[in-house]
Order: C-alpha cells, then sequence, then structure tokens
C-alpha cells in the first residue's frame, strides 16, 4: 500500500507535470522529487513531518530496540 502511494505521488507530483525528453532527465528529476519527498514535504501520517525527521527523530529507539 505504501508504495501505491509513494507511486501515485511520482506520477501526480513529478512526472505527470513535466515532459522528459530523456531518460537521464526522468532519473534525475525523479530523483529531486524523492530527495523533496523525504526531507521537505510533510506528510499527514507522520503528524505533518517529514519521514527524515521521524525516522531520525526515532532512530534511538530504533537502535535500542535491535
Amino acid at each position: 500500500m505504501f508504495v501505491e502511494r509513494l507511486w501515485k505521488s511520482i506520477k501526480y507530483e513529478e512526472v505527470y507535470l513535466r515532459a522528459y525528453e530523456t531518460m537521464s532527465a526522468a532519473r534525475s528529476g525523479i530523483g529531486r522529487y524523492l530527495e523533496f519527498y523525504n526531507s521537505r514535504r510533510p506528510h499527514s501520517a507522520l503528524d505533518g513531518h517529514t519521514p527524515n525527521a521521524f525516522y531520525f527523530a526515532n532512530l534511538p529507539a530504533l537502535q535500542q530496540a535491535a
């Protein structure tokens, strides 16, 4: 389910808005979008936090559980 939501976001917020002329342009654009998605785009499922902020805030708890 997560992957389906991720691909929907990539398609509607990046791919469909740009007409990539080359595969390298697509790769670069999607890479930039994924950086934005993980570090600057707030997620409602994470209470408005970004995935990076949520992960790194919970990293000590994750390390202790291992």
